[in-house]
């Protein structure tokens, strides 16, 4: 039997993909089982995986019609024999020490059901964003999650097999927001934590199912806050419906403007050309993304004033 097995759901990832299965074949932890749900993609993701499965025994493949994440997240949830429950969607990246140091921390702290990390945000190219998710222990944890935020990044956790599976699993009518809610459920018989060191590269991109579902992600949020006061019995907790990703044009130029940005102070000048020319798509108008592209062009670092608009 496992130590700990991996829960990956696979939709149409194939940009992705070989990237995401690789960096779990790499762990330096070797003891652990690959559950892989190809949820009925239609691109080439389902012929990359069966070349997978068929060099390496840990990989463990199931391939079938779209039924949705949550529902193949329970499948491979009753798939798993590990002790622990590792996430991983098949965008991101984990990082070589990713399962063994969560598996020393499980096994350091009995407490702990769930432990996530800090992540490294990326884009669709694999160009770094930003650092996010930060170390937080469980009542931090618990207070952003009663305010509707979510504190762990999802495929970044390890679990207790034994504790998600006596809270019932993911319950699918909070898609997507599924995870905020098993974190609410999961503080309830345990504790959680984020370790602060970067072992995740998680991707953000227009295609992504969060990015493409906010608006019903921040609904199903409160609703899973409105459903964890009822249970803890305590007074309802307002949320406040914040999109966290760009939800329009113009926050999606902007977005798009703090990115390139960032790529002029590291000297990416590719990244900040290739980010000018997407603000501009987004509001052609708007002088920021030309200001952008020309500080690309030149090769020239944003000044401080502008630094301060990011």
């Amino acid at each position: 039997m496992p130590t700990v097995s991996v829960l990956m759901p696979v939709y149409n990832a194939e940009p992705y993909l070989a990237e995401a299965v690789e960096s779990i074949q790499g762990q330096t932890f070797a003891d652990f089982e690959f559950l892989i749900v190809d949820d009925g993609s239609t691109d080439r993701s389902h012929d990359l995986l069966e070349r997978y499965a068929a060099s390496d025994a840990r990989l463990r493949l199931t391939s079938r019609p779209n039924t949705g994440y949550t529902v193949a997240l329970n499948e491979l949830l009753r798939s798993a024999s590990g002790e622990f429950v590792a996430r991983m969607d098949a965008d991101d990246v984990a990082l070589p020490q990713r399962l063994a140091r969560q598996v020393d921390y499980l096994r350091a702290h009995h407490d702990v059901v769930c432990v996530g990390t800090a992540v490294r945000l990326i884009d669709g190219a694999g160009r770094f964003l930003r650092d996010g998710h930060p170390g937080m222990d469980h009542e931090a944890i618990q207070r952003l999650a009663l305010a509707g935020d979510c504190p762990l990044n999802h495929p970044s956790v390890m679990m207790r097999r034994a504790a998600v599976e006596g809270v019932g699993g993911y319950h699918a009518e909070f898609e997507p927001a599924e995870d905020l809610d098993l974190w609410l459920r999961l503080g309830e018989v345990g504790r959680l934590t984020n370790l602060p060191e970067v072992l995740m590269k998680y991707r953000q991109h227009e295609r992504s199912f969060s990015e493409q579902h906010q608006r019903l992600q921040l609904e199903r949020s409160a609703a899973a806050v409105l459903e964890a006061c009822r249970r803890r019995g305590i007074p309802p907790q307002e949320v406040a419906l914040r999109p966290w990703r760009p939800t329009d044009r113009r926050s999606r130029m902007q977005t798009y403007v703090g990115y390139g940005r960032r790529g002029l102070e590291r000297s990416d000048y590719r990244m900040a050309l290739h980010y000018g020319l997407q603000a501009i798509a987004q509001v052609p108008w708007d002088p920021d993304g030309w200001r952008l592209l020309a500080r690309a062009l030149l090769k020239r670092p944003p000044r401080a004033s502008a630094d301060a608009k990011a």
